[in-house]
Parts: C-alpha cells; sequence; structure tokens
C-alpha cells in the first residue's frame, strides 16, 4: 500500500510531466509575416522610401529633381518618376515601375547612370523586399 509521502511526491511529477507534453503539443510560432509582393504595395513602398529618404530629408544629391508617383495606373504598371524640379512636365530622368504579382520591378532612366544611381538602385530593392529606412 502506497504510503501519504509517495503520493504527495507523484501528484507533482504528473503535472510537470503533463505541462511539458501539452507544450511540446503546440503549434510552432507562424512565420513572421513578409511584404505584399504584388505591384501597386511594392511601388507604395518605393514610393514612400524615396519620399521620405531622398526628397524630404532635403538630400543633396537630389535637390534639383522632384518626385512624381503615378501609383493609380489602369495599366496594371504603378510607376514613380523622378522629373525635374523646375520642369515637372520635362522627361523622366528615371522611372521605377512594377508589374504583377510577384511584382517585377524595373528602373531605368539616365539618372540611374549617374553616380547616385548605384545607391538609388540599392535603396529600390531594399524597400521593394519590404525594407525600411534610408542608407
Amino acid at each position: 500500500m502506497p504510503s501519504t509521502f509517495t503520493g504527495r511526491l507523484i501528484a507533482p511529477a504528473c503535472a510537470a510531466f503533463a505541462l511539458t507534453f501539452l507544450a511540446s503539443c503546440q503549434s510552432p510560432r507562424p512565420p513572421a509575416p513578409t511584404a505584399n509582393s504584388a505591384a501597386l504595395p511594392t511601388m507604395e513602398r518605393v514610393a514612400l522610401g524615396a519620399n521620405s529618404c531622398w526628397f524630404k530629408s532635403g538630400d543633396p544629391a537630389f535637390k534639383n529633381y522632384r518626385l512624381a508617383p503615378e501609383l493609380n495606373s489602369f495599366s496594371g504598371r504603378p510607376r514613380i518618376l523622378i522629373v525635374p524640379r523646375k520642369s515637372p512636365e520635362a522627361r523622366p530622368l528615371a522611372v521605377v515601375q512594377a508589374e504583377g504579382k510577384p511584382a517585377r520591378l524595373q528602373a531605368f532612366g539616365p539618372l540611374l547612370s549617374e553616380p547616385v544611381g548605384t545607391r538609388m538602385s540599392a535603396d529600390i530593392r531594399r524597400w521593394a523586399a519590404g525594407g525600411q529606412g534610408c542608407n
């Protein structure tokens, strides 16, 4: 016949085992949410990043330019344009556009061949992938 002392030890041990067993049965933590990869959300992230990091920050590399977003595109190809500050109607110096899901991003124009073009390309890739902030 078991003693009362043995019974007092078994009950906490069983409770600890049950808690450990239940904890091991829980589903794994869901993966972190990823950035929406469709064309419009991708270009919205790029436009917000470009506006805050290149233009609103007062970056001297972009003082002669202006951002012209064209995100409401019926062609399914939202884009942003970088145009001369004093001639916004002029031919764009850089175009960044996306199409499809997942978004296929394109960036082109003479400004991307300038020294600032390498930085622009890196920023655009980072923002398109869901990254934030300025470099």
